[in-house]
């Protein structure tokens, strides 16, 4: 039997994110690997246990243990501390693909971290406007911008003592 429906259309979609963060560029990107992987919480708050194999072709997944979970997207391109680059389907259980870049650069004082995340194919009504993304990736950069300026502050004192 052969189903062909044209119901769903293949639409585009992109987020583009910058956030500014006082930290070393080293912690920067190590506290994005965290905040993207283990210390990652939802919405509402809970883990969903997430990991990332920090490597060329690295798995970017939630683990339920067991063998059990979901394939959010593989490491396209690393080179530690300045661009990471996923690409799969990522939360979306739908026939897409997304491309997520991150690239980071040091300025006098500071790191820019630049983020755009595009994606093509049947994108699901829950992502289709871009809100649920573009609130997602705000409150993860804020996460590290957090954690990334808390740890070189920690250093600072511990240093300066």
């Amino acid at each position: 039997m052969i189903s062909t429906e044209f119901d769903e259309k293949v639409r585009t979609l992109q987020i583009v994110k910058e956030e500014q963060i006082a930290a070393p560029i080293e912690v920067v990107f190590e506290e994005m690997l965290e905040e993207m992987g283990s210390r990652y919480k939802g919405p509402n708050g809970v883990s969903l246990q997430l990991k990332i194999e920090p490597w060329p072709g690295g798995r970017w997944f939630r683990d339920l243990g067991n063998n059990a979970g979901y394939f959010w997207a593989h490491v396209q391109s690393i080179k530690p501390p300045t661009f990471l680059e996923f690409y799969g389907p990522m939360f979306m259980s739908s026939t897409t693909i997304s491309q997520v870049q991150f690239r980071l650069v040091e300025e006098s004082g500071f790191v820019r971290v630049n983020m755009i995340h595009r994606v093509l194919g049947q994108i699901p009504q829950v992502f289709s406007d871009g809100i649920h993304l573009e609130e997602r990736w705000s409150a993860i950069l804020q996460a590290v911008h957090d954690s990334a300026e808390a740890k070189t502050a920690r250093r600072s004192r511990t240093t300066s003592s």
